[in-house]
């Protein structure tokens, strides 16, 4: 049996202040949040492998060109974050293509993300030319930054 994805639907973070998270990514993003609801129900705990009363307060922000960030604050639950490296197992980041990376770095730290490494031109294989960085939310979470080559004219 072949599995056919059409397209990418949305990415769940999980977020310890969901306040401070959707101010962030409104602020990144430049756009508003939305459908901020609670979830709630008998399913739920057992869907996502915990006892039941399981509740969540869940909102969503649309990211560019498609797709959607949900975000997602356990509410009867306080574990601990992961560890922010990106070689951690299970580690995933957002990719976000921009135009111009100092402007995006820039505005990237004015919302609240903090500078991990870069921006840097890449030097060496397929993305040679591209400028990239890497920084993390105020969760955690990493956020890279890519900036295709520019093209030059002769």
């Amino acid at each position: 049996m072949n599995a056919r994805f059409s397209s990418l639907d949305h990415i769940g973070i999980t977020v310890r202040d969901m306040d401070r998270s959707i101010a962030f990514w409104q602020r990144l993003l430049g756009v508003p949040a939305h459908d901020r609801d609670l979830l709630a129900g008998p399913q739920l705990g057992a869907l996502l492998g915990y006892p039941p009363g399981l509740r969540i307060d869940r909102c969503w922000v649309d990211l560019p060109e498609g797709g959607a960030l949900e975000l997602l604050q356990y509410l009867d639950r306080d574990d601990a974050p992961y560890d922010e490296g990106t070689a951690h197992p299970g580690n995933v980041h957002v990719c976000l293509a921009v135009d111009d990376m100092a402007a995006a770095h820039e505005h990237a730290v004015a919302a609240g993300a903090r500078p991990v490494g870069g921006p840097i031109e890449v030097k060496l294989g397929p993305n040679t030319g591209s400028h990239v960085a890497y920084l993390r939310t105020p969760d955690g979470v990493t956020l890279e930054l890519r900036q295709p080559p520019v093209a030059t004219t002769l």
